[in-house]
C-alpha cells in the first residue's frame, strides 16, 4: 500500500489510508486511459493495455506487447508531468529504445519534456499519498497521539 507508514497508525487510519489509496488509483486509471486516448491519436503505435501499479522506481514502461504501465503516484503530479509520461510510453511504442529518434518523436508532441523529465527528477521523491494530504492539511493520524495514552 502506502510506502511511510508508520508503526503508530491505528488499524482505521490504516484502512482510511487503504481506501484513499484505492480512489487515487481509480483517478489514476481514469486519467491515465483518458490521456493515453488523447495523445494516442498523434503517438500512433498499438497498444494492448494499459495497466496502473506503484513502482518504487519507474514511472511507466512500454513492453514489446503493447502493455501500457504507468505508476499511480503521477496522479500528485501536475498534469503536464503526467501527459509528458503517457507521450515517453506512446513513443516507445514506435521506436522501443531512447534513440536520437524516440527523443525527436517525443519533442515533436511535447516540446517541453527536458522540463518534464528536470520536475519529476527533482519533485518524484513528493509524489506519496502521505505528502499529498500534508499538502493538502488533511493530518494521516485521526486522533492525537497523547489522547492514544
Amino acid at each position: 500500500m502506502t510506502e511511510q507508514k508508520s508503526n503508530k497508525l491505528t488499524a482505521a487510519e490504516e484502512k482510511r489510508l487503504a481506501v484513499m489509496e484505492k480512489r487515487y488509483r481509480n483517478a489514476a486509471r481514469a486519467a491515465f486511459e483518458s490521456r493515453t486516448a488523447y495523445y494516442h491519436k498523434v503517438t500512433g503505435g498499438r497498444y494492448t493495455a494499459i495497466t496502473v501499479r506503484d513502482q518504487k522506481s519507474r514511472w511507466g514502461s512500454c513492453s514489446s506487447r503493447g502493455t501500457l504501465s504507468f505508476n499511480y503516484r503521477l496522479i500528485f503530479a501536475p498534469p503536464l508531468i503526467l501527459d509528458y509520461v503517457v507521450v515517453h510510453e506512446l513513443c516507445h511504442l514506435t521506436h522501443m529504445n531512447h534513440s536520437k529518434d524516440f527523443w525527436n518523436m517525443v519533442a515533436s508532441v511535447m516540446p517541453e519534456y527536458k522540463e518534464c523529465r528536470r520536475w519529476l527528477r527533482e519533485h518524484g521523491g513528493e509524489l506519496t499519498l502521505e505528502h499529498h494530504m500534508e499538502r493538502l492539511g488533511i493530518p494521516l493520524c485521526l486522533e492525537n497521539p497523547e489522547s492514544k495514552a
